[in-house]
């Protein structure tokens, strides 16, 4: 037979034999397959994006015909990606995480002489195998045993929403281009600049829902968006105070965003399958795991809160005592803005003087969201407050949330002179709550 052959062959169907044995002898834990799972959806799009910079760089070359993803044949892909991600955890659990990337990417320095004549190594391979490395492996397995050992769940989220989005905005049409043998990138540079900035603007607004989502279930629930890997507590709070299901919405909409600036009717059509899905079997495998873990308190919120289609007032669970955001009467722009929240009828939310916090004092607008779960300060505060008017301004406090802007916006707010300044507790305060009549 072809060694050509042999060698393709071989590079999927030995990660996944080896796979099967060692799940069929021990049986992988809930968390062992959330890790493994997540390493794997960090592996295809890097894998993809390491091979677009070897076809311009020369680490190696792949001489092979027929199922092929930007040059690389796609059993090799999927193959490469299932060792990397699945063996470590199943294998090599008990190690040390560097020995494990170490382990790993020795066997993978052995392995790509040997796949030759399909792979044939350039005087750079080293080069591409260090790539490989720091772009590839060591982020998958840290976010690997991250999900395994349950830790560092902001870091968690992040990762979660790259490799999201990569599958989605990468992978996905990458596969479709691959399957009709042609692309629809060029596109993109047909478009005047100025057009395509905007339309990429607004597909990144379609995202700040899912986005929001993500940092909504790290933050109030514990947990990430994977079944296997799901929130502890039920989040009803954020974005999911106006719709059931940002994450898909957000997803459909952005796939068939893309499509539209693509003008690619796969890429719509895909968007649109993608509504169908959750409309269908997503929606009836989340009711029946979300009744099974959460019980009537899911009922009581899924009756109010519909899942594809957002409400204009937010849904706030009437167990839990009102939020609070705390604002210095004796700060001129912070009684500004507090008059301006007391003008709005905001819906489970008490706007109180910072004088008048009942354990410390405060250095900035302070929230304090009434369900055991942390407080916020600055403008995450301030965006939190927003939350609770209706579902425009729920946006914008997503948007003001999201893990970079947040951060320039209070140093932009700091550099305009309503930076922290401790204001003192005291146990009486004559101020009006109300708004000026």
């Amino acid at each position: 037979m072809d060694r050509a052959i042999l060698i393709r062959a071989a590079s999927l169907y030995v990660p996944v034999m080896v796979v099967a044995l060692v799940c069929l002898q021990r049986p992988p834990q809930r968390r062992q397959m959330a890790a493994i799972l997540v390493a794997f959806t960090w592996m295809l799009p890097s894998l993809l994006i390491l091979q677009i910079i070897n076809l311009h760089f020369g680490f190696w070359k792949f001489h092979a015909a027929g199922g092929l993803i930007r040059s690389m044949p796609v059993d090799l892909y999927l193959g490469w990606a299932l060792a990397w991600a699945a063996i470590p955890t199943l294998l090599m659990r008990r190690l040390p995480l560097g020995l494990v990337i170490a382990a790993m990417f020795a066997l993978d320095l052995l392995a790509m002489p040997l796949c030759g004549p399909v792979v044939e190594l350039t005087p750079r391979w080293l080069i591409g195998e260090a790539l490989a490395l720091f772009m590839v492996l060591a982020p998958a397995q840290l976010f690997a045993h991250w999900t395994h050992g349950d830790s560092n769940l902001a870091g968690r989220a992040v990762m979660h929403v790259i490799s999201s989005g990569m599958l989605i905005l990468f992978v996905l049409p990458e596969s479709i281009f691959a399957v009709l043998h042609r692309s629809s990138w060029d596109g993109l540079a047909r478009l005047p600049h100025g057009v395509l900035s905007l339309e990429l603007q607004a597909l990144g607004l379609l995202g700040v829902m899912g986005v929001s989502a993500v940092q909504e279930f790290a933050a109030r629930g514990g947990g990430t968006p994977i079944p296997l890997d799901a929130p502890k507590k039920l989040v009803t709070t954020g974005v999911f105070a106006y719709i059931a299901n940002p994450m898909q919405v957000s997803c459909a909409l952005v796939m068939t965003g893309l499509g539209i600036i693509l003008r690619d009717g796969w890429i719509v059509a895909v968007g649109v399958m993608s509504l169908i899905y959750g409309l269908g079997f997503a929606h009836w495998d989340e009711a029946e795991d979300m009744r099974a873990r959460f019980g009537s308190h899911w009922e009581q919120y899924r009756r109010q809160v519909r899942p594809w289609w957002p409400r204009w007032r937010p849904w706030r669970d009437p167990s839990v005592p009102p939020a609070r955001l705390y604002f210095a009467e004796t700060c001129g722009p912070c009684s500004e803005v507090r008059r301006w929240f007391a003008a709005r009828d905001s819906a489970g939310l008490e706007i109180l003087p910072a004088e008048l916090h009942p354990s410390r004092d405060l250095r900035r607008i302070t929230y304090d969201p009434g369900d055991d779960a942390p407080e916020e300060n600055g403008i995450a505060a301030l965006a939190r407050g927003l939350e609770h008017i209706h579902l425009g301004w729920a946006y914008l406090a997503a948007l003001m949330r999201l893990p970079i802007i947040c951060p320039a916006l209070q140093l932009l707010a700091d550099a305009s002179g309503v930076g922290p300044r401790t204001i003192r507790r005291t146990q009486q305060c004559e101020v009006s709550l109300q708004a000026p009549r």
